[in-house]
């Protein structure tokens, strides 16, 4: 029986965003996707997902002083 940590309270909201997703944030930033903080593909949030070296994760926290903050991360095989 897998547990899939996404379920726990600490571990927040991961998606992995499409192509043209992508390019907004890109654009947004004016950035280039190996620009973006890496995660490994083995991360424990990203092992129930369908993941490759080169997809985005958006990770999206509720922080108590800033309220709903989004991060991107790289997909990285390691």
């Amino acid at each position: 029986m897998a547990i899939d940590v996404r379920d726990h309270e600490a571990v927040p909201d991961h998606e992995k965003i499409d192509e043209d997703e992508i390019e907004e944030v890109l654009d947004k930033f004016d950035a280039e996707k190996s620009d973006l903080p890496q995660i490994e593909r083995t991360d424990a949030a990203l092992k129930q997902m369908d993941v490759e070296e080169g997809d985005v994760i958006k990770i999206e926290r509720e922080s108590p002083t800033a309220g709903k903050t989004t991060y991107y991360r790289l997909v990285v095989d390691r």
